[in-house]
């Protein structure tokens, strides 16, 4: 058995934490030894309350992350608390499900404001104090819904995929100031998830999702620029990766496409590039 994962003397930041998933992440981070700041527009005071009453660390926020000076108040929130930003996890989320034909412009931008916007409001000034301090670790909260797709959520599935994106740009421009920076697809029965998918993930607790998630924010943790997955007790590797595919002659057309659909979706041979400066490398050597 290895030595316990702690976070000793590290300040963490969880947004969207008066519940579900954040809660988890937050008490449990508490409980390792973290300093938390505590971030929802309901229930954070709570939560907070709850670590202190059991020994912890914690203040609430209540900023919402929607707005680039709520994102920077929340920071400005830690920092003035414990002194130092260590840990983020970007987890606050809304859902408004409508199918493609029936959603609104309204529900679109309410969800890629908290999901996508919100993400970017609060990592930017944290990978600020991060970079100058020589350490970090941010972890972006995507889903299935947006590395895979699903009925209904065009545009919750569009703000998880975009914040894969960003995770992975915070891990390229991170690395030489020791930030380290993932995303993670949780699948877990919350308040936020009741009544969706048929109660097909009903029993799939949020403690399940917590070990990867406290696991990837840690200082034992040397990854970065990965994506997982965790729910009921299974925890996995999600890929985005290229096949080498196929070299055309000169002047291809939209017919030579089709004759050689074989060869550009063959995955014998799949790469996983790092970066786009990679797969522009990849594809100049096929060539």
């Amino acid at each position: 058995m290895s030595e316990p994962i702690t976070f000793h003397d590290r300040v963490a930041i969880v947004t969207g934490a008066g519940g579900g998933l954040g809660r988890a992440y937050a008490l449990e981070l508490a409980r390792r030894g973290a300093q938390v700041l505590v971030n929802d527009v309901r229930g954070a005071s709570a939560v907070a309350a709850e670590i202190t009453d059991a020994g912890g660390q914690a203040v609430a926020s209540v900023h919402s992350v929607t707005t680039e000076e709520g994102g920077r108040a929340i920071v400005e929130d830690a920092l003035q608390a414990f002194g130092a930003v260590d840990v983020l996890i970007n987890n606050a989320g809304i859902v408004r499900d409508r199918t493609l034909a029936n959603l609104s412009t309204e529900d679109l931008q309410a969800v890629l404001d908290v999901h996508l916007g919100g993400s970017f409001h609060v990592t930017q000034p944290a990978f600020r104090v991060m970079k100058a301090r020589g350490y970090g670790r941010l972890l972006f909260v995507t889903s299935a819904s947006g590395l895979f797709g699903n009925f209904g959520q065009a545009n919750y599935a569009a703000a998880k995929m975009g914040l894969v994106g960003l995770a992975m740009s915070a891990a390229i421009e991170g690395a030489r100031y020791g930030i380290h920076s993932n995303a993670l697809a949780p699948l877990a029965h919350t308040p936020m998830t009741a009544g969706l998918f048929d109660g097909a993930i009903d029993g799939f607790d949020p403690e399940y999702v917590v070990p990867m998630a406290l696991y990837l924010v840690s200082e034992r943790c040397r990854l970065t620029h990965e994506i997982f997955s965790a729910g009921g007790g299974r925890f996995a590797r999600v890929l985005v990766g290229v096949t080498n595919g196929w070299v055309a002659a000169e002047s291809p057309s939209p017919e030579d496409v089709h004759e050689h659909l074989g060869e550009i979706r063959d995955e014998t041979e799949l790469a996983l590039p790092a970066s786009l400066a990679e797969e522009i490398e990849l594809a100049r050597s096929l060539v």
